[in-house]
């Protein structure tokens, strides 16, 4: 039997907007994601036979054939027509139902460590497609980094990584289904979207004020409106330093971007006192 594990990190949006519906019933985005150092720990078994089994450390994740993970070792042995009994233990570190990718990262990740098991079957660009067939999100987490992305999520532009900074995370103590967040989208309701050419030159530039006041997340006109937690989050962040605080994704958790180590840590203790979710990095 051969083993391989990988870290499966998170995301957060620096910025996202929706630019509208499509025919097929998906919406099209422009948004900014930023890999952050916060990881799930993945690893995959590999052996004779023709079985997947999954687990994982946080027992509120499915470990059936509706997880992410799951359907990424499916759709390889389904692509390679390879057979082979795959065991997956996800040790789970990154908040689920988040806003963070913590499922489309396991999937990325368990198509990488499977690629490597076998010997490189499938090219970079057919592993891409099996991404998007996964989630949105799997293509950039596949990749990392920071990028630009289009499309449903799949066109994806590599742009500067955020550096020298600090993140406190904070994820209020419930679940937000991201399929409810888009359904109950309405463009009319946004009062503010991101400027995505200027929130790239900021970061590639550092400057965190440009960064401010260029990016927004349209979704917190739902998420936030339906929970005002998190708007008690954002403030919490601010009034403790925050250079500016935003919604991840779908939410519900929310970050803010210090320039400061010490702002940032009193704001991780504050916040701390609020959830268990809740960290610190250094990016």
């Amino acid at each position: 039997m051969k083993t391989y594990s990988a870290s499966a990190y998170a995301k957060i949006n620096l910025s996202l907007d929706i630019l509208g519906k499509l025919p097929n019933g998906y919406h099209s985005v422009e948004m900014v994601m930023q890999q952050i150092p916060l990881s799930d720990e993945v690893t995959v078994s590999v052996e004779k036979g023709n079985e997947i089994f999954l687990s994982c450390s946080n027992p509120s994740v499915p470990t059936d054939h509706s997880n992410t993970a799951y359907k990424a070792a499916r759709l390889f042995l389904d692509e390679t027509e390879l057979s082979a009994k795959i065991r997956i233990h996800i040790e789970k570190n990154i908040p689920v139902a988040a806003g963070m990718a913590g499922g489309s990262t396991d999937g990325a990740a368990v198509l990488k460590l499977l690629n490597q098991a076998f010997d490189n079957p499938l090219s970079e660009e057919k592993i891409l497609k099996l991404c998007l067939n996964i989630g949105a999100d799997v293509p950039f987490c596949y990749l990392g980094g920071c990028a630009l992305s289009r499309g449903i999520g799949e066109i994806l532009t590599p742009v500067s990584s955020l550096k020298n900074a600090y993140i406190v995370i904070g994820k209020p103590q419930l679940d937000v289904s991201t399929k409810w967040v888009y359904q109950n989208f309405k463009l009319e309701n946004v009062t503010k979207h991101p400027d995505t050419s200027s929130v790239i030159s900021a970061i590639s530039n550092g400057d965190l004020a440009l960064l401010k006041n260029s990016s927004a997340n349209v979704l917190e006109s739902v998420t936030e409106k339906e929970y005002p937690v998190i708007s008690d989050y954002k403030k919490l962040l601010n009034d403790n330093g925050a250079v500016f605080s935003m919604m991840s994704g779908s939410g519900p958790t929310v970050f803010g971007i210090f320039d400061n180590k010490t702002m940032s840590e009193v704001a991780y203790d504050e916040i701390s006192k609020l959830t268990n979710d809740s960290y610190l990095l250094r990016i």
